[in-house]
């Protein structure tokens, strides 16, 4: 996956606003592992992924239809974009161990 921003966070915790609150940690995983497969195609072939995009978060996340984006004053939000934020770092620590 390539790096990771603020503006790749937020739009995947947009993705998860449209998706029921059980549901958001595995559309979470699924975004992070279409953003690792897309990221891998475009380093073999220089061409973007039909389905996933560029190999960033946002490309996969942009994918789906997103929500408005709200301000940090609403929770599902702020809960969404944990729900990222803590499936990066787990992602992160999983590869270092790999």
């Amino acid at each position: 996956m390539r790096l990771v921003l603020h503006g790749d966070v937020s739009n995947a915790a947009r993705a998860l606003l449209r998706v029921p609150q059980d549901g958001r940690e595995d559309v979470c995983a699924r975004l992070i592992a279409e953003a690792e497969m897309a990221d891998r195609h475009v380093k073999r072939t220089g061409q973007a992924h039909p389905l996933w995009g560029n190999g960033s978060l946002m490309s996969a996340a942009r994918r789906r239809p997103l929500a408005d984006e709200p301000g940090f004053d609403d929770l599902a939000f702020c809960q969404c974009f944990e729900t990222v934020v803590q499936a990066l770092i787990r992602h992160h620590l999983s590869r270092k161990h790999n």
